[in-house]
């Protein structure tokens, strides 16, 4: 088979702001090469089995080569793959595809650009700003503020509205260039994640906008300058005559400066599955927290499918199936759709699961669970099971799809203890990935983490497992002093404390959500 790279915009955001084709490119990828900028829940719309490689480029950060992602490009394509290269915003507006689309045809790898959304147009659209008027702008231009010393300032001055890219990190430069030929009193507007949640928006003047900015990096950010800032105000029904010279005022006006987020200016190291997108990292990025994931569990079919097997073949024998994790709902139900069943075949069983995300996996198969502890840890579901008001345990029959390596040994002897028949049989493994993620490295090497959050036992394990194929542990825990460890609760702290030797904040619910509030509170 032939393989092919698509060049593919991936817009400002959600899905919601895909084009139809660049949606369905990814559904049908089987490797896709992000840019860190592309919101992870974009990686969902492709297989389970894609392989997912975050090769982003952020200004100042570790990141890959632009010759090793061109190659990699190629390799993938000459494998007989279907690539997508996905690409915030538009490949063509300061997306760096000429290099790629180079490499391919020097390679004669077949390739596409697909169009995406650029945030240099979605932003000032999504605030009320626009960049043509009759009066007030018959024309715009877009740039990059990486470089101020390629642009002609003097030209610049004449373009009644600009729209400014990659620009924060520069600002004060930015804003002295601005000056030699605008007044000080022209209007700038400074946007921020335009088309997520965490949307945010400044206003003044060239002469008093950092005033009016947080601490901390606002990257990233479209800034607009011009008269068309005023639309802003009119439209979303603010002062209808507000002029470049009231901007001054603006802060007392609205409340456009909002509150800094509560992980605003941080950087955390989140470990997860290799072929998992984390819900966890939009978690804490709309949050404010600049996320760096490793991939440290590989989910990978059990050694045979034999046992389960059999008990998906005579699933009208037990009373309870029970379910500790999401990696349990997704292999058993894909074991049970190969059978050629689907959840129908459950009718007779009353299903247990431990914690929300559970839950809201198996919610996806239609079902609804029997049973939940309130506490969202495995040792906790005996205890429900105990509540159940006039309920015996003895000679119930429950099936335990689980990891093959084992685990969660103690609810399985407390139910036995009650006279519960439980069979464990194998459902998936999850295995070490072969090595660690570059820019996880590099960020662990540099101390240039905030915090590390382990979301189960076992990412702790391979955690360490694989800092200690790089170096010695006095090496790497050296690494680590600096920065916080975050567990999502006891069986992970219990864990930390085994091979880290420490925790620094645990959360209080076990969940995502409360890994992420505690991981905010010790910062």
């Amino acid at each position: 088979m032939q393989g092919k790279v698509f060049i593919v915009g991936a817009g400002i955001g959600s899905v919601e702001f895909l084009t139809v084709r660049a949606r369905d490119l990814i559904a049908q990828a089987e490797v896709i090469i992000s840019d860190a900028l592309v919101d992870r829940q974009l990686l969902d719309l492709a297989p389970a089995n894609a392989d997912r490689i975050v090769a982003g480029k952020r200004g100042g950060q570790e990141s890959f080569k632009q010759d090793d992602i061109s190659q990699m490009l190629v390799q993938h394509c000459l494998q007989g793959k279907q690539v997508v290269r996905l690409k915030s915003g538009d490949p063509w507006i300061f997306g760096r595809s000429l290099p790629e689309i180079t490499a391919l045809k020097a390679a004669n790898c077949q390739w596409e650009v697909v169009a995406g959304i650029s945030s240099a147009i979605a932003a000032p659209l999504l605030v009320g700003i626009p960049l043509t008027e009759v009066s007030a702008s018959p024309c715009f231009a877009v740039m990059t503020a990486h470089d101020l010393s390629l642009l002609p300032w003097a030209a610049i001055a004449e373009i009644p509205t600009l729209v400014i890219l990659m620009g924060t990190n520069n600002l004060t430069a930015l804003l002295t260039k601005l000056k030699i030929g605008k007044s000080a009193d022209t209007a700038i507007a400074i946007v921020r994640w335009c088309g997520r949640p965490e949307q945010q928006i400044w206003i003044g003047t060239l002469e008093n906008i950092q005033s009016r900015l947080p601490e901390g990096s606002l990257s990233p950010s479209v800034i607009i300058v011009g008269e068309v800032v005023k639309f802003h105000g009119q439209i979303f029904g603010q002062q209808e005559n507000l002029s470049a010279n009231l901007l001054e005022n603006l802060g007392q006006q609205t409340d456009q400066i909002q509150e800094k987020l509560a992980l605003q200016g941080k950087k955390i190291l989140v470990t997860r599955a290799a072929t998992q997108v984390s819900q966890f990292t939009d978690l804490l990025v709309s949050q404010g927290a600049e996320v760096i994931e490793m991939p440290t569990l590989a989910i990978i079919p059990p050694t045979s499918w034999e046992m389960l097997d059999r008990a998906i073949a005579n699933l009208a024998d037990y009373d309870w199936l029970i379910l500790t994790s999401a990696n349990a709902v997704e292999s058993f139900f894909k074991r049970l759709q190969q059978s050629g069943k689907d959840s129908r075949a459950l009718h007779s069983l009353q299903v247990a699961v431990v914690g929300r995300k559970t839950a809201e996996v198996l919610a996806n198969y239609g079902i609804k669970p029997d049973l939940i502890p309130k506490d969202f840890v495995a040792d906790a579901l005996m205890d429900a099971f105990l509540a159940i008001p006039d309920y015996v345990l003895t000679d119930k029959k429950m099936l335990f799809p689980r990891v093959e390596s084992g685990g969660r040994e103690i609810l399985v002897e407390q139910l036995q203890q009650h006279g519960a028949i439980v069979e464990p049989v194998p459902a998936y493994e999850s295995g070490c990935p072969e090595a660690i993620a570059p820019l996880a490295l590099a960020a662990i090497q540099s101390q240039n983490l905030d915090a590390i959050a382990f979301a189960s036992s076992k990412t702790v394990k391979h955690f360490c497992l694989l800092l200690d194929r790089m170096a010695s542990q006095a090496t790497w825990q050296k690494w680590l002093e600096p920065i916080k460890i975050a567990s999502i609760g006891p069986q992970t702290s219990k864990t930390c404390h085994e091979l880290l030797g420490r925790v620094d904040c645990e959360a209080v619910e076990y969940t995502l959500e409360g890994l992420a509030e505690a991981i905010a509170k010790a910062l």
